[in-house]
């Protein structure tokens, strides 16, 4: 077998392992990003709270930037406003729509990548 067809081949066992990879990642992201757990708040004060929706196509679409973030920092709370007994923060925080971040006195809500940037950190 000459050199060529043995990179060719290792090559391409590589790039099914980070496809398939990367796939298995997504679909577990999906995973979390439908889980409805009860929130706590106290337990997390100094943490960026993560108001979203499982079913709103603009969380949706910054989920799994801020899933990975928090993957390395360890900085965020993720509270599902679909769990009815996760509606209380609604008035508590006064939220008005999805997704919203919330870090101290820090707030925005919306997509825009480079505010999200500004609460939850680089």
């Amino acid at each position: 077998m000459t050199l060529i067809k043995r990179v060719s081949k290792v090559l391409a066992v590589i790039v099914v392992i980070l496809v398939v990879s990367g796939f298995a990642s997504h679909q577990y992201v999906n995973h979390v990003e439908k889980q409805r757990p009860v929130m706590t708040l106290a337990k997390h004060p100094k943490k960026v709270l993560f108001f979203y929706r499982d079913d709103c196509p603009d969380c949706q679409s910054i989920f799994h930037r801020i899933y990975w973030h928090n993957a390395i920092s360890h900085n965020i709370v993720f509270i599902n406003m679909n769990q009815p007994q996760n509606r209380h923060y609604i008035q508590k925080y006064q939220l008005t729509s999805v997704p919203t971040l919330i870090h101290g006195k820090q707030r925005y809500t919306g997509t825009n990548q480079q505010k999200i940037k500004q609460i939850v950190g680089d």
